[in-house]
């Protein structure tokens, strides 16, 4: 999964909305009103104003000295707010009311503000006392002040001169959200094509990032860019319905000739503004901007790259370990798996235990692999069936929001990984959807699409993600929490019930289970190894290929994810583990009385915690455990 509307797919979770204000507001204007509420937050002396108390959504009269948990709930409420305010594209893909005809303001003067208020809300929160709130609003305190001081800790490195590249970036972005846009009604397709002709502002102001990280030398590796104006230049043909960017309006229109005006409007609309906008967009990442990107890779090459890394790894892993920690847990991981890797092969009949050559071997099968599309959506769709039979015998709680399985789109497809998860949304109407990478059926063996299944659907990614969102309980800040290593290693900890509802079937998918668990150990020693330890990008790739057995398109692409996305593929295993470590815990704890059903509901009963959080949680479950049984 990513996250992040321009920032590329991945991984963006929805949730249910609050009551917010449901008009189109600038920048300035989401800014201003937030501010209002940090001020009267700020002055517990005043008496707030009707104004105030309608803008924030209070729903009692005016009052003076606001208790701790008073506050606590204005200050989510405004938060939210204005998260969702002043990032469209978020909010258009969670269904939040009324922000779909912008794009985020990526202007420095836009960016300081945000930094600014961020500041000003974690000063906000760190004043309120936690001893005098219930249970429930300690933990939302907690979980708001750790997201807080990590982005704040952030503000020191300049991530935004960096926005776009092989993985994310408004090639990717806006596909993405003008696709997930509503168009039933005439105001819901005004909204399209509003957005549609904002897009050059989005460019201009995209291009000037990357001009000022050309200026100070922060740039994404230039070895993991070259696939990026093909990208950019695929939502570029010559017919507006052909555009990844028009596509959904034209789609939705139709050939009715009560939309013929419509029709002519967009055509014109892309023809005259977007496709130049788009056309000197791609001029300039080739000729100004890929030439001039630094070839050098790894993090700790760029001004105050430790430091900068540090903190990637604080973010990714909700853990303050060093990267020379996680390189050993890595290394201890892959030699465990290895062991396990080599057992099954010996099961399979293989004599032998290089990893490489068995995978070779299984590789030369033409029963392994797909040679049309088609067929492996069908039998991924026949796999979710059988998962979602399977799933009583695992959890007492279920979400309601359904999935699909689709191809990636294929203007996208190339440099994209063989598969993710995009959440839905109940109030947009719009499942979650399973993303399968077509592009290369060579990379997609059959005996690796149980684990790679169960990681993104369900158990994993759609089940944990569609049942946080239908917390109604839960403030919206929560339901829409992205913990990374919580929320991915659940989705690796979910490859992992295959085993217990009999998805691995024979040893050659055991092997393809377990090549998913190498891949993510792999990623501990090869994420610090290129952004702390000097490592070349080949040297990662050949490591990489040594360890998993996988090809070298699939290697490289994987390698370059990692180069763009520092930190974030530590979070998979670290985040497994914990689980892992948690449910032996539970197990031995509890013996005869631990219910795995049970387990899980606990896990995932708050929605994505840090792990720190999530572990005092479980501890605290077992307690109460522990005491019922006595």
């Amino acid at each position: 999964m990513r996250k992040h509307l321009l920032a590329g797919l991945v991984l963006l979770l929805s949730a249910g909305v609050g009551q917010a204000q449901t008009s189109p507001v600038t920048n300035d204007q989401a800014n201003a009103r937030y501010n209002s509420v940090l001020n009267q937050l700020g002055r517990q002396d005043l008496i707030m104003s009707p104004r105030v108390n309608r803008l924030i959504g209070w729903p009692g009269p005016s009052v003076s000295g606001l208790s701790d948990a008073d506050q606590l709930d204005i200050l989510l409420n405004g938060y939210w707010d204005w998260v969702m305010q002043t990032q469209p594209e978020w909010a258009t893909f969670l269904g939040y009311p009324g922000q779909n005809s912008r794009w985020s303001e990526l202007t420095p003067q836009a960016l300081q503000a945000l930094q600014a208020l961020e500041q000003r809300s974690l000063q906000l929160a760190e004043q309120i006392d936690a001893e005098s709130l219930d249970e429930q609003r300690r933990l939302n305190l907690e979980l708001f002040l750790f997201q807080l001081r990590g982005s704040v800790r952030g503000h020191a490195f300049p991530t935004d001169l960096m926005p776009v590249d092989a993985m994310n970036g408004v090639q990717a972005g806006m596909s993405q959200v003008l696709g997930a846009m509503p168009l039933q009604t005439p105001n819901q397709r005004a909204d399209y094509l509003q957005r549609v002709q904002a897009i050059p502002t989005l460019l201009a102001q995209t291009r000037s990032l990357m001009e000022q990280g050309l200026k100070q030398g922060i740039t994404p590796p230039r070895a993991t860019l070259h696939k990026v104006a093909a990208q950019i230049r695929a939502l570029n043909p010559a017919e507006a319905s052909d555009s990844p960017l028009m596509r959904p309006l034209f789609q939705a229109l139709g050939d009715d000739a009560r939309h013929a005006a419509l029709r002519d409007q967009a055509r014109a609309v892309y023809l005259n503004e977007v496709r130049p906008a788009v056309a000197a967009f791609a001029s300039y990442f080739e000729e100004d901007y890929l030439p001039n990107t630094v070839t050098a890779t790894g993090l700790e090459t760029l001004p105050d790259g430790e430091a900068w890394y540090a903190w990637r790894v604080s973010q990714m892993t909700t853990l303050e370990l060093s990267a020379e920690q996680i390189h050993q847990i890595g290394l201890d991981e892959v030699a465990r798996i290895r062991a396990a890797m080599q057992q099954a092969m010996a099961d399979a009949g293989f004599k032998g235990k290089d990893i490489t050559a068995f995978a070779r071997h299984l590789s030369r099968d033409k029963r392994n692999f797909y040679t049309q599309a088609d067929d492996l959506l069908r039998d991924y769709r026949a796999l979710a069936k059988q998962a979602d039979a399977a799933l009583p015998r695992l959890f007492s709680r279920y979400p309601s929001l359904p999935y699909a399985v689709e191809p990636v789109p294929a203007f996208l497809a190339e440099g994209q990984p063989v598969a993710y998860y995009l959440p839905g949304s109940s109030e947009g109407g719009r499942p979650g959807t399973f993303f399968v990478n077509t592009s290369t059926l060579k990379d997609m063996p059959r005996y690796e699409m149980q684990a790679l299944l169960l990681h993104e659907a369900v158990p994993g990614h759609h089940f944990q993600i569609a049942l946080a969102q239908e917390q109604g309980d839960l403030p919206d800040f929560r339901r829409n929490a992205y913990f990374t290593a919580y929320i991915e290693g659940w989705g690796l900890y979910a490859e992992s019930l295959g085993e217990e509802i009999g998805f691995y079937t024979t040893p050659q998918e055991r092997f393809g289970a377990l090549t998913f668990e190498m891949w993510r150990a792999v990623r501990l020693v090869v994420d610090t190894g290129l952004h702390a330890m000097g490592w070349s990008r080949q040297q990662a790739i050949d490591y990489f290929q040594a360890q998993t057995g996988h090809g070298l398109d699939r290697v490289t692409t994987e390698v370059d994810r990692y180069l763009v996305m520092p930190g974030q593929a530590l979070a998979y295993k670290m985040g497994q583990l914990k689980i892992t470590e948690l449910r032996r815990r539970a197990e031995s704890a509890l013996g005869e009385a631990f219910d795995v059903r049970a387990f899980h509901d606990a896990v995932l009963a708050q929605g994505a915690l840090p792990l720190p959080v999530l572990e005092a949680r479980i501890e605290a479950w077992i307690s109460q455990q522990q005491d019922q049984a006595s």
